[in-house]
């Protein structure tokens, strides 16, 4: 197959003459027998084409792209000097083992680059529970204070805004490019830890493909870098020609030279969301779990016919709109017209494939999709409204204190993963296993539904004897592990306070409880 890398035209340029080594730019072509000849080839060589509109504005793309100099490169340099900040935040965490107080001040740094509209792009890890964030100009000592205006957890995005005027003069801001292919080569600027001015690293594309976000937690599309990027570069753009192809935000532990830049088409919808609605509105999701079916045995057993691919809907999230339209064991043939491989994998560009998830995250919210399936052997057709759906137990809870009730000492808190990451690093291990299960595969029944459980005992004369009941997790009638359901506790929650009713509470618990002297506290 012809590669079509920037290393593939420098190995080329040895075995070819200049006069045809532009035919490295035909993305998508193959040799084969002769059936095509591209228009801006004068040679013998012909080719197959292969999604040739697609592979076309690639190739018009690529080449836009290949005129770009040293120099320029020096010039966009240049030009991120001039739009590229230093982040000084300041932030408190909860303790969600003492949910009424914070943990100590921290200090973080981390980078941060100036956008249209007098607005400052960072990552939102940069600025998490933040209670004072500062900026600084490069090659300015003056620092600014700055406010954040919006923040996108799940794609690790946040804007601030900075109110001095002094601060934005002689400041560029830097404009949004596209996608870049593999092997391109990217600049990444930002303020990494190891010094206090400005650093720039240089890498080339390895890889883009949906990636887990480490802040967020989600699997949204990421670009994969050889370039370092270190603590302290989060937030800093990734410079290609004079455009920012992604936002540094994270690496791989463990290895070495492997960083990772959220891609444009990311930010553009972060963007997008806040500019329409004026706030952050969140990655739609089909609340579909999948199985790929690339077992024969299986393919036949549902009737798939040879020509058909697709993958098998296992598990549908109740408060997603697909639940009143899909059923178990459909098999998802298409989605907006888009064929689905057995893998569950996409065409994307170049002979890339991505996963069909970031087709549903690219999706506004209640934007719908046309979904082709196979059901019983028919196929159907169904549209279905995206929206972005909330886990039974919140991922994340940065930015605001968690909630909590007290009553007689008994620590009532609603189940979140951050309670969890309080047993350390290794939480999925040193957590309560039935408490860590619910967490990470329990699905909510209906919206605005929690699991609640008892935390802690905080001793006194009014609770001796009970000290046992900590870490306790409420138990249905059946005596298995309540789904946290409020309505199975009946346990309600008005104004964030949890109204407790004991008298089940003691039946399903199988204690009783003295609470003629109690005083309760929430908050």
């Amino acid at each position: 197959m012809l590669s079509c890398s920037i290393r593939s035209l420098r190995r080329l340029k040895c075995c070819c003459n200049k006069r045809w080594s532009s035919l490295i730019l035909a993305k998508g072509y193959c040799f084969s027998k002769p059936k095509v000849v591209p228009s801006f080839c004068n040679t013998d060589i012909k080719f197959s084409r292969f999604y040739v509109w697609e592979q076309q504005s690639s190739l018009r793309q690529w080449r836009r792209r290949s005129l770009y100099t040293v120099t320029d490169t020096y010039e966009a340099i240049e030009l991120a000097l001039d739009s590229v900040v230093k982040i000084f935040t300041v932030s408190s965490s909860p303790n969600y083992f003492l949910p009424w107080q914070n943990k100590s001040q921290r200090e973080t740094m981390g980078s941060g680059f100036v956008i249209p509209g007098k607005k400052i792009l960072t990552n939102a890890h940069v600025v998490a529970d933040h209670t004072f964030v500062l900026v600084r100009k490069h090659g300015s000592p003056t620092k600014y204070r700055a406010e954040v205006q919006a923040v996108g957890h799940e794609c690790d995005l946040a804007i601030l805004v900075v109110e001095s005027p002094e601060f934005w003069e002689g400041m560029n801001f830097l404009e949004l490019g596209d996608i870049p292919f593999l092997q391109e080569a990217v600049a990444v600027v930002g303020y990494p830890q190891g010094g206090d001015n400005i650093s720039v690293t240089k890498g080339v594309v390895s890889r883009v493909e949906p990636t887990q976000y480490v802040h967020g937690a989600t699997q949204l599309m990421a670009i994969q870098i050889d370039a370092a990027i270190n603590p302290g570069n989060s937030g800093g753009p990734a410079i290609m020609g004079n455009k920012v192809a992604g936002v540094a935000f994270q690496n791989l532990s463990g290895a070495e030279n492997i960083g990772y830049i959220i891609p444009v088409p990311v930010i553009k919808h972060f963007i997008a969301g806040i500019e329409e609605s004026g706030k952050y509105m969140g990655f739609c999701s089909m609340g579909l779990s999948c199985q790929p079916t690339e077992n024969v045995q299986l393919r036949n057993h549902f009737k798939m016919q040879p020509h058909m691919t697709g993958v098998l809907v296992s598990k549908i999230n109740p408060l997603s709109d697909a639940y009143g339209v899909l059923k178990k064991d459909d098999i998802i043939l298409e989605f907006d017209g888009v064929p689905i491989a057995n893998d569950g994998t996409v065409p994307f560009r170049n002979r890339e494939r991505i996963t069909f998830d970031h087709l549903v995250s690219m999706k506004k919210p209640n934007e719908t999709a046309l979904v082709k399936l196979l059901r019983n052997g028919g196929e159907h057709a169904f549209t279905i409204t995206l929206q972005p759906l909330q886990p039974l137990v919140p991922v994340h809870q940065f930015d605001k204190l968690p909630s909590y009730y007290i009553f007689a000492g008994l620590v009532f808190v609603p189940l979140t993963q951050p309670y969890l990451h309080e047993y350390g690093e290794d939480w999925y291990n040193t957590s309560p296993r039935r408490l860590c299960e619910l967490a990470l595969r329990e699905l909510p029944k209906r919206a605005g539904e929690q699991l609640v459980i008892l935390s802690q005992v905080l001793m006194d004369d009014i609770n001796a004897g009970y000290e046992r009941l900590a870490e306790l997790q409420a138990v249905n009638k059946a005596n298995q592990l309540a789904r946290g359901a409020i309505h199975h506790m009946n346990v309600s929650i008005h104004h964030e306070m949890f109204q407790i009713h004991f008298e089940e509470i003691e039946e399903q618990l199988g204690y009783r409880f003295s609470v003629t002297k109690c005083h309760s506290s929430y908050k």
